[in-house]
């Protein structure tokens, strides 16, 4: 069942608050996915059933449509009482004070956390390999990844555990997944949803988003998370919608070109070719009007992106050094060692990287060089994308490049890892959102579609996905 017709038998007394938080939670204590980090002690979940049931009873959670739903949770976003990873072992003890405002919105509306969810570490991969407690598999074909860095909220939503779950998105974190597992996921307009309580990777991109199966559910948990908070200076209200009719479809002239003829460089895979075509074939019998445009400058999107981005979190992750809170070295001679002893042992692989990365196009002598030059290439890419909305309605474009890889190919080439991202990162350098809707099937993997929008159209995003699905 979905979340909604879940609520709905609630309401009607069908079933009880307890009896769905209990299942999910045996399904979670029987993943073979590796979705999830941690998960909540039974007596936990009852105790919050029963509160959530009596509310319900009473006629408090009236509005809400998706009360007593179970749901997980990324684990980058703060729960109080739960503990909160980011996928690391700089973080693997840490049991935040407070909430994320999604994670408050959340429980306000009677929903039931069931766990928090396995993730790249600190949000850094395209494939929840990175993580320090293992590898997330698809739940399609455990000998693939499924894929990231929400890979643990995609796949307990593909696997059935849970029907709704939160995730990240910072360059297509919760695109990318869900289409490596076959379900929905919408990365929001960048400030409709408060990054307040969201551990930081690249705070002018990182996005709190929704997953499910169902776009009646994105668009359920979407209300539920979405507006304005006085604690964080980004977060925005919602300012327009937009209608279906006569909807204009702008396709990348560009995507076309990368398929056809240089499929090989990028790593496009047929199957992914094939959905694509079929897609835009169908809008055109479903009387869309769909063109070919261009943008001349995706090509620089992925390096813009990379970046800026490990500058953000050279940034970000200074905090982590062992003295406040998370991992300390055992054994060091002195301050200026056990920092660098803390970082060496707490990060993995790939966080290092990207920190040094980003340390090295914010040095003197590079940042005009590099990080300058980056943010005034994103700059023309917004003013691009921003010419293209006043023609279109809504973009098309592929949410990844390729199915699922196998595990372990992406750790061995982590340049291709990153060229993956090549029709993710471009909507979060931007800002605007972007649902990823499942599209057809490869050996039994999924391929994946992303709808583009402008600001604040995630409402006729997800009504366009229903109709094109």
């Amino acid at each position: 069942m979905t979340g909604i017709e879940i609520a709905k038998k609630i309401k009607n007394g069908e079933i009880s608050v307890e009896e769905v938080a209990l299942e999910a939670l045996e399904r979670a204590e029987g993943d073979s996915c590796n979705a999830f980090i941690t998960i909540c002690e039974r007596e936990q979940v009852i105790d919050r059933a029963r509160e959530v049931q009596a509310q319900i009873d009473s006629g408090e959670l009236g509005e809400s449509a998706l009360a007593g739903v179970p749901i997980a949770v990324k684990d980058n976003i703060c729960t109080e009482g739960i503990r909160t990873t980011c996928g690391s072992r700089m973080l693997e003890n840490y049991v935040p004070a407070y909430s994320a405002t999604a994670v408050e919105r959340i429980n306000e509306a009677g929903l039931v956390i069931i766990g928090k969810t396995n993730m790249d570490e600190f949000g850094m991969g395209s494939t929840t390999e990175t993580s320090f407690f293992g590898a997330v598999t698809n739940p399609h074909d455990p000998s693939r990844v499924a894929g990231g860095s929400s890979g643990g909220s995609a796949a307990a939503v593909a696997a059935g555990i849970v029907p709704i779950a939160l995730g990240s998105d910072t360059g297509g974190s919760i695109r990318q997944p869900a289409a490596h597992c076959g379900v929905m996921g919408l990365k929001p307009t960048y400030g409709t949803v408060s990054r307040y309580g969201l551990v930081a990777y690249a705070s002018s991109m990182d996005q709190i988003g929704p997953i499910a199966t169902d776009e009646d559910d994105l668009i359920a948990l979407y209300d539920i998370i979405k507006g304005p908070d006085k604690r964080d200076s980004t977060s925005i209200s919602i300012r327009k919608d937009i209608s279906l009719s006569g909807l204009k479809v702008g396709v990348l002239r560009e995507t076309m070109t990368l398929f056809t003829g240089y499929s090989k460089e990028t790593g496009s895979d047929q199957a992914v070719t094939d959905a694509f075509s079929e897609y835009v074939r169908k809008l055109k019998e479903q009387g869309a009007v769909v063109e070919e445009f261009n943008l001349k400058l995706l090509d620089y999107a992925v390096p813009a992106y990379y970046i800026i981005a490990c500058a953000e979190a050279s940034s970000n992750l200074a905090r982590f050094d062992g003295v406040k809170y998370g991992f300390r070295a055992n054994e060091y001679d002195d301050l200026r060692d056990m920092y660098a002893k803390t970082r060496s042992e707490g990060f993995g692989e790939e966080v290092r990287r990207r920190i040094e990365l980003g340390e090295f196009t914010l040095s003197h002598g590079f940042y005009d060089q590099y990080y300058l030059k980056a943010c005034k290439v994103r700059r023309l890419i917004h003013d691009e994308f921003k010419k293209a909305f006043e023609k279109y309605d809504v973009i098309l474009m592929p949410t990844t490049t390729g199915i699922a890889p196998k595990l372990g190919e992406s750790l061995s080439d982590p340049i291709s890892m990153y060229k993956s991202d090549l029709f993710t990162v471009p909507i979060n350098l931007v800002g605007i959102p972007a649902v990823s809707v499942p599209s057809g099937t490869k050996d039994g993997l999924s391929t994946g579609i992303q709808i583009v929008g402008d600001h604040f159209s995630e409402k006729m995003l997800l009504r366009a996905a229903g109709a094109i699905r």
